[in-house]
């Protein structure tokens, strides 16, 4: 016997209940995971340190090495985890702007706009500082997105997910070398500005903190607003914009998010490549293509393994350290190689 309408809608209504109760538990479940990394994070490095010496740190002591390891890791950990999940979230909003599973920070060009202009900024107007940073890696970063969607499209068929992939490639590569024309005249920056562009974690302070914690949490509220747009967004511009959605002011609010997570990251660790593109990549076989929980699941998720790499390059490299960027590098290009070779340039 076929179902009544009203018993239709209520089978529906319950398999939406159980659908979003197994998504709040598995995020739990992550945020779990994302704690005991970032304890892992505050114990592990050159030299181990046990609960006595987190305790005294906790306190405000650091004196002796363990107070002062700690005193160290926990603003390091805590910017590895902000740094993380700005990162994991703007990929997931940039895949679902351009619907490009190949969109990501990095391989858009968009980092490297940002170390441009931070660079430029270092060199020409002396810039030093977090707060002076934030801001020049916005604006670069915003400019670069601006220059690749335009680049991407130009053409037949407009801004298509292969060019978008393709422009971003080009500018990346370009500016990149514009990177090094500024840097390469200028030895009394060049060690410093090579040490930032790898990407790292280890310059991690309370300040920087809560300078760019207010930028990134109003581009993180931004994206999380954005979520339902960016649902509609999937079916394709004409019929969302049938169904009423407002498609240029979806797109615009949200990429604007991903430009502010991009550069306020940036501009406190250095470019770091590939978080943007493995974590939504991941969180999408968890909770599917809905960016309610897609976005949150890759904010947690990129906390975790952008923490978690942190770690690994300690450990690997002892008792030097490998920056987060390499490790991050060496774990994503693999990632890259297989989505490229399944050729599946358009989410659906």
């Amino acid at each position: 016997m076929t179902p009544t309408a009203p018993a239709a809608q209520g089978t529906t209504a319950a398999r939406l209940r159980h659908s979003s109760r197994a998504h709040a538990l598995r995020l739990a479940l992550l945020a779990v995971v994302l704690v005991l990394i970032a304890a892992a994070s505050v114990t592990i490095g050159a030299r181990e340190v046990g609960p006595a010496d987190i305790l005294e740190a906790l306190r405000g002591s650091t004196e002796g090495f363990g107070p002062a390891a700690v005193a160290t890791r926990i603003p390091r950990t805590l910017l590895a985890i902000v740094a993380g999940a700005a990162l994991g979230t703007s990929g997931a909003v940039m895949q679902g702007v351009t619907r490009n599973p190949l969109a990501d920070p990095g391989i858009l060009g968009i980092n490297t706009g940002a170390s441009l202009a931070v660079v430029v900024g270092i060199a020409w107007f002396s810039l030093s500082g977090a707060s002076a940073y934030i801001w020049v890696a916005i604006l670069g970063a915003a400019l670069t997105s601006v220059l690749v969607y335009t680049l991407g499209s130009l053409g037949r068929g407009g801004a298509t997910p292969l060019k978008l992939a393709l422009a971003g490639a080009a500018t990346g590569a370009a500016l990149t070398s514009f990177i090094s024309a500024v840097v390469l005249p200028r030895s009394d920056i060049g060690d410093s500005v090579r040490s930032w562009q790898i990407g790292g974690v280890g310059g991690g302070t309370y300040a920087s903190l809560q300078q760019v914690g207010p930028i990134l949490l109003g581009g993180m509220v931004l994206c999380l607003l954005s979520a339902r747009g960016l649902n509609t967004l999937a079916l394709g511009d004409e019929l969302a914009a049938g169904l009423g959605e407002r498609v240029m002011l979806t797109r615009a609010l949200a990429s604007l998010g991903a430009v502010v997570l991009c550069g306020g990251a940036t501009a406190v660790t250095g470019p770091i490549g590939f978080i943007g593109l493995v974590v939504p990549h991941a969180c999408r076989l968890l909770v599917g293509p809905d960016h309610r929980w897609l976005l949150p699941f890759s904010a947690v998720s990129g906390a975790a393994l952008l923490t978690a790499a942190d770690v690994l390059g300690r450990i690997v490299a002892r008792p030097d350290e490998l920056d987060v960027g390499i490790v991050t590098a060496l774990l994503g290009a693999p990632f890259f190689i297989a989505i490229v070779r399944r050729r599946k340039l358009v989410l659906l």
